[in-house]
């Protein structure tokens, strides 16, 4: 519909073109409060260990099993421009902290479903924004009250907080092994910064491999090519590896300029095929030079130089990728050399090994047994490829809580306790508001309670019991009481030995208030039409066609035959 204003003259005046929409006011609100609820329904199932998968299954048929929120929604692939502004909270939270995506969605869901209870009592938008962003603020300073502060380094803690990412996962029974991995791996590329400690999470490789079971998972102090080497003649295993890593190619380079070569006779092409090879054995006597027995090369070898190499007993891997060369570097403690002249002058990198192994089907080169490396291999496998891409995706979660923990040392309980905690502290709070931002400030204590609920309703435990229970024990001074859910009640999370990051508390609430704060202020919705497609047959010079088509019909035909 175009939308038209009369103006003074009582013409009407067209403002949209034809086909756009625009939807005003409470029924705007209405209509992106209504998608977001839906967008929260959606993951609420599958929060906490006792958390629902889903099955998604995209245009090409492929299937992802996960209970992951920010999975689930990207797989989705949502239309609703509201509801798109969850699912981007969702990737950010996954980004900044890597857990906690489900929570920040239902939270979200929860601000919007009370905001619309105080919409309809007529209370202004911009009062219920202003209330539920000091309330943010106020949420999270309750949360860094409950916190108990840790050792950046302490590797129970660090297993604990890792294991209690994987409890809401498929991996739950190989949590104890992934969380000893997932620490070891990410307390080998930490490094310190003056007193912090600075984790990068790219450092770690995580190569993934359908077959065996999720117990064959392992980390290798080094990194895993999936890459086999070049050549037949080549060992399989060197020991006691020195390692060249080269970004130029083992091979003749072709000009810049066109050039032609004129050969007249046969002696002249052996000559021009006897210097290529001696400008390729020279190349490959620099790296023999140098000392080097493996060489794992970014671009191409020619193979005139991989039958010199292998003359050499050197193993030679080429066309890695960069950023796997750039591991490779951490890992061995060298640098890339560009130019083969430089070799000399690099220090080679050092590794117990370099070994050819097959992996199921295919072959891949490890390089094993650096000494301190600070880049790793975290090598998951699984009995089917569904279930090594969710054992992924809780590795990640897990080594991004990890480095949570070392970034900012401080930890709360799981179960719903810091979100309880926080409700009762903002109830309190809110009384010391005016006028409706009090209602407003009670809707965010209210929507805080929407994490333990979800969890004991996903549980199969009585959710107002539940919570009724929880609150109680916590205002007796339990702070740290939180719902077991594997065991159905309510109970000490630290004796549970469930705990989680504050950082990944704080982001789900700020990402969480953010996304509700915005969608509030939005009044107006105006969709613009898109562009119609052209009629069919439109093209004025097709059109003269059709009349041949009645050329190729003339009726006068079969009588000519009459005629003869």
């Amino acid at each position: 519909m175009s939308v038209q204003m009369a103006s003074q003259g009582k013409m009407p005046v067209v403002l949209l073109k034809d086909g756009s929409t625009e939807t005003k006011g409470r029924d705007a609100h209405k209509n992106n409060i209504a998608a977001s609820k839906i967008i929260a329904e959606i993951v609420r199932t599958s929060l906490g260990p006792r958390g629902m998968d889903k099955m998604l299954v995209d245009s090409l048929g492929d299937v992802t099993i996960t209970n992951d929120g920010a999975t689930i929604l990207k797989e989705i692939d949502v239309q609703h421009p509201a509801a798109k502004m969850l699912v981007e909270i969702s990737k950010t939270t996954d980004n900044e902290v890597g857990d906690g995506t489900t929570s920040a969605v239902v939270l979200a869901g929860a601000l919007l479903e009370n905001a619309e209870d105080l919409l309809n009592q007529d209370v202004h938008p911009t009062i219920i924004v202003d209330a539920y962003r000091k309330a943010a603020k106020q949420a999270g300073a309750f949360l860094a009250e409950i916190a108990e502060s840790t050792s950046p380094d302490n590797r129970d803690t660090l297993k604990k907080v890792a294991r209690t990412a994987m409890q809401t996962k498929l991996v739950r029974n190989d949590s104890d092994q992934l969380a000893e991995i997932v620490v070891d791996a990410v307390l080998a590329v930490s490094e310190m910064d003056g007193e912090d400690y600075k984790v990068d999470v790219d450092d770690i490789k995580v190569e993934k491999k359908a077959g065996g079971s999720i117990k064959d998972s392992e980390i290798i102090r080094g990194i895993v090519l999936d890459k086999e080497i070049v050549h037949g003649g080549m060992p399989r295993k060197i020991e006691n590896a020195k390692i060249a890593l080269l970004n130029s190619a083992l091979e003749i380079n072709k000009t810049e300029t066109d050039a032609k070569i004129n050969i007249s006779n046969p002696q002249q092409l052996k000559v021009f095929l006897d210097e290529e090879n001696r400008m390729l054995k020279s190349m490959v006597d620099k790296v023999v030079a140098s000392g080097a027995n493996v060489v794992l090369c970014q671009k191409g070898i020619d193979d005139m130089a991989q039958h010199y190499l292998a003359k050499a007993g050197v193993i030679a891997v080429r066309r890695i990728k960069e950023s796997d060369l750039t591991k490779l570097a951490k890992a061995t403690n060298t640098k890339i050399v560009t130019n083969l002249d430089d070799l000399a002058e690099t220090p080679l990198g050092l590794a117990d090994a370099v070994e050819e192994k097959k992996v199921e089907e295919d072959k891949w080169v490890f390089v094993q047994g650096c000494h301190n490396p600070k880049s790793v291999s975290v090598l998951v496998r699984g009995g089917s490829q569904r279930v090594v891409d969710e054992v992924e995706r809780s590795v990640h979660d897990a080594l991004m809580v990890v480095r949570d923990v070392m970034l900012r040392p401080s930890i709360v309980a799981g179960g719903g306790a810091p979100e309880t905690y926080a409700s009762t502290g903002l109830r309190n709070w809110s009384n010391s508001l005016d006028g409706r931002e009090q209602l407003a400030a009670e809707k965010f204590a209210d929507s805080m309670e929407s994490i333990p609920l979800a969890l004991a309703e996903n549980a199969g435990m009585d959710p107002i019991d539940t919570l009724t229970t929880l609150r109680s024990r916590q205002m007796r001074g339990e702070r740290w009481t939180g719902i077991d859910v594997m065991k159905a009640e309510v109970s000490d999370m630290k004796s549970s030995e469930i705990i989680e990051p504050l950082s990944v508390k704080i982001q789900v609430v700020m990402a969480a208030a953010e996304a509700a704060c915005m969608l509030l202020r939005i009044d107006d919705v105006i969709t613009t039409a898109k562009a119609p497609p052209p009629p069919p047959g439109g093209d004025g010079g097709m059109g003269g066609m059709g009349g041949m088509g009645g050329m190729g019909g003339m009726g006068g035909m079969p009588d000519m035959g009459g005629m003869m």
